[in-house]
């Protein structure tokens, strides 16, 4: 049996911020809306990838308060280590920002972090082995 993932449903205590945070800082769009009793559960997606990877919304969360030292995140992959910038000036000016601009060794590459309106840290990167930004191969272990 190959498990293939699919989705990832989070609780949240607003969701209309962050339905407007995923959809402004992270380009997902809305494509599924369904009523499960007095609650409206979202799910959002990457345009063109609406049936590989769902991000599912559940209002009634309690939020999350993550520990220093803790670097559980979500993580989005940006085309150009500008991208990065402008999206940490645009999370500083609304004090969103927790992780300036980095750069670490291979494969983590240039990267910011942003909370969103629950409490979820969200990682933008440029330059990991994964989506745009990746370097055609990694480089050998030997070097």
């Amino acid at each position: 049996m190959r498990a293939v993932l699919t989705h990832l449903a989070m609780h949240v205590r607003d969701l209309e911020a962050c339905v407007a945070f995923y959809r402004d800082f992270c380009g997902l769009r809305v494509v599924h809306e369904r009523h499960d009793g007095a609650r409206r559960v979202v799910w959002l997606a990457e345009p063109g990838r609406e049936r590989e990877f769902i991000l599912v919304l559940v209002p009634g969360g309690v939020g999350k308060d993550q520990a220093p030292g803790d670097y559980s995140h979500l993580g989005f992959a940006l085309e150009s280590r500008e991208a990065v910038d402008a999206t940490a000036a645009k999370a500083r000016a609304a004090g969103l920002l927790i992780w300036e601009p980095r750069e670490e060794p291979y494969p983590v590459g240039y990267y910011c972090g942003v909370r969103d309106p629950n409490g979820t840290v969200v990682e933008f990167s440029y330059g990991q082995p994964l989506g745009p930004g990746a370097p055609p191969s990694p480089p050998s272990s030997e070097e």
